[in-house]
């Protein structure tokens, strides 16, 4: 389960920003997942809710923002929505998709008091 590694570095990112801005808890985190990441955002929730027991973050909120696959394909020369990597143009068939967004994680927001 690399979830679990996935919500260490995000409580890392949390800790380190609290302490740059003095905070005292962190309320809310906003994660942006790509359908396409390979994160499975449950998995990523109960693994979040674990590893911020005794830390500045304990209870805050975890909020996913899901982000669609998007790719640009080099036959028609445009973007189209993908569901999944190495897929086919739902335009064309043609399998020469560059994937520009779905596969990506960040970290989008963090509320803190």
């Amino acid at each position: 389960m690399h979830e679990m590694s996935l919500a260490e570095g995000v409580l890392q990112l949390v800790e380190d920003t609290a302490k740059r801005e003095n905070a005292r808890r962190v309320k809310l985190v906003v994660l942006e997942i790509g359908r396409m990441s390979s994160v499975e955002p449950e998995a990523l929730k109960f693994c979040f809710e674990a590893v911020t027991n005794g830390s500045i973050a304990q209870g805050a909120a975890l909020e996913i923002i899901d982000v669609p696959g998007a790719g640009w394909c080099m036959l028609c020369s445009e973007t189209v929505p993908m569901e999944a990597l190495y897929g086919a143009c739902p335009t064309c068939g043609s399998y020469q998709v560059q994937a520009t967004s779905g596969t990506e994680m960040r970290v989008k927001e963090i509320e803190i008091e």
